[in-house]
């Protein structure tokens, strides 16, 4: 009687840990980003001499869709990172760039990652994109039906990878503004497989307000001939 007890018992705490990991009260807490903490971050060109520069520059006159990938050999962050592709000739309508920030460049993994994304790729070493607060999924996510259900998914989508690189950090889309007009959509992946949904893309890509120049802005003023004045004495 004692052994089908103890049985019993663990059972029930392994239903009880199961039912509790698919909700969302072990999820890691996101802390919401800032434009003043986007704008400061650091990222570098992934050429052969890469620049570094600050985000802001990604988004300061036209806006831009900007996707932090979690791991470039992740069929999961493929999946995503076509969907949103999928959406350039729309962006290139609007006029709003699509791009990528990656935490870290390994062998191939980002050339790899590219057939999949239609926008440029920056690295951010720092993992600023990432945070303010990391949120990190490690075994979990493995116990999730959600995450099973976003494998599935992608695999009947045909899409492949790797385990290539840094994979437990969650990633996440932004659209952010031009100038001061700030963030538009942060999306904060809770789960692998979690996906932006592309029609709230979109939508917060037509609220862009592309930046003018003051040239563009100040009305040209066609230069007015001075009064005639007749200083003819017969005439006055």
């Amino acid at each position: 009687m004692g052994m089908w007890s103890i049985g019993a018992g663990a059972l029930g705490a392994a239903a009880l840990a199961l039912f509790l990991a698919n909700t969302d009260v072990f999820l890691p807490k996101s802390r919401r980003a800032t434009l003043e903490y986007l704008e400061d971050i650091d990222l570098k060109t992934l050429e052969k001499e890469p620049r570094t520069f600050k985000a802001k520059e990604l988004w300061e006159k036209n806006g831009a869709v900007i996707m932090a990938v979690r791991r470039p050999g992740c069929f999961l962050c493929r999946e995503e990172a076509a969907d949103l592709s999928s959406l350039k000739p729309k962006l290139d309508e609007l006029g709003v760039p699509l791009y990528a920030v990656v935490k870290e460049q390994i062998r191939t993994e980002v050339k790899d990652f590219q057939p999949y994304f239609k926008g440029e790729i920056f690295l951010d070493e720092k993992k600023k994109f990432y945070g303010p607060q990391k949120r990190k999924m490690v075994f979990m996510g493995f116990v999730r039906l959600g995450v099973w259900y976003n494998f599935f998914r992608a695999w009947n989508g045909g899409f492949s990878g790797n385990l290539e690189g840094e994979g437990f950090i969650l990633g996440g889309v932004f659209v952010v503004g031009p100038g001061k007009q700030g963030l538009l959509l942060e999306h904060r992946e809770k789960e692998f497989g979690d996906k932006v949904n592309l029609a709230s893309v979109l939508e917060a890509a037509r609220k862009i307000q592309p930046q003018t120049s003051a040239s563009e802005t100040k009305p040209n003023k066609a230069k007015q001939p001075p009064d005639r004045i007749d200083k003819n004495p017969r005439n006055q």
